[in-house]
């Protein structure tokens, strides 16, 4: 069999175009696709320096306690690759649900509520948030914030994959998705922020072209995953130094207990501290009692 003399030519253009795409994946330089949302835009809108609360909170054991991603800006794309819609309804309701979870056994929390996204409006505040306590009943609120960036630029490592399909040459490309995770405990009445956790994850996946828009939707979940599972690990601790602050600060935060409930540990200090003297007293009573019979 001769050999076929147009075989170099094709070679030497399919070797050419590689280089072209190569290049003009280069110059476009990194694509970015950010989704983001902020606690402090929901709460202060048009504020850049926001008042603090003046009034002492007051928390009724057990707490009622609601749970909800603030309203998010659009999905911005600096890039070839679009952005999409950002974190579906699905999702929010399964990342909170794990967070819910983790918290709702404690005998301090009576209930933990989930509120649609369609409860809270952008920039709503405080308004919007005594709105939801009178439809849901809550008297303290989680809300959770994120910010996440997805880069998707061409890797000079991927050069090495390049496949030949036909007359299709594919490009390989890095993407990276960094993930940051926020959420701030307030108790509504009073508008104090109670305590606040973040947690934080990075994915990093390289992606022939075609391939691209699956996989930063498949690591964009798997990073809001990952970042959720440090958020609550932060939540756990800062609820217990929370718990510390009342019992070494009461003054800063007044505890009630509502009819019927007996719980609440050592997270009430101060009913603690007044049981114990009572215990005391009786104690006391009975023995004047049992060595001055009269």
């Amino acid at each position: 069999m001769s050999p076929n003399p147009f075989r170099p030519v094709m070679l030497l253009l399919i070797g050419l175009a590689a280089l072209l795409t190569g290049g003009c994946f280069s110059m476009g330089g990194p694509r970015k696709t950010e989704r983001s949302s902020s606690v402090v835009a929901y709460l202060y809108p048009n504020q850049t320096n926001p008042l603090p609360p003046t009034s002492i909170p007051v928390l009724r054991l057990p707490l009622r306690v609601g749970i909800a991603f603030v309203p998010t800006g659009n999905a911005k794309s600096g890039g070839y690759y679009a952005a999409d819609k950002g974190v579906s309804e699905q999702q929010k309701s399964v990342l909170l649900e794990r967070v819910a979870a983790e918290f709702k056994n404690r005998d301090y929390i009576q209930s933990i509520e989930l509120v649609p996204s369609t409860y809270l409006r952008a920039g709503g505040g405080f308004d919007n948030l005594n709105q939801v306590r009178s439809l849901i009943g809550v008297d303290v609120i989680a809300l959770v914030a994120y910010d996440q960036v997805q880069f998707t630029n061409n890797n000079i490592l991927s050069l090495s994959y390049w496949t030949i399909v036909g007359a299709y040459i594919f490009h390989g490309n890095q993407n990276d998705t960094q993930t940051l995770m926020e959420s701030a405990v307030y108790d509504i009445a009073s508008r104090h922020l109670l305590f606040r956790a973040p947690g934080a994850s990075r994915v990093e996946a390289g992606a022939a072209a075609v391939y691209v828009q699956q996989r930063l939707r498949a690591d964009s979940a798997a990073g809001f995953d990952a970042a959720t599972t440090e958020l609550i690990a932060n939540l756990k601790l800062q609820l217990e130094s929370f718990r510390e602050r009342v019992k070494k600060s009461p003054g800063e935060v007044k505890i009630e207990h509502k009819p019927g409930y007996t719980g609440g540990g050592s997270f009430d200090a101060i009913s603690a501290a007044v049981l114990g003297l009572l215990l005391l007293a009786r104690a006391l009573i009975r023995r004047c009692s049992s060595s001055n019979p009269l």
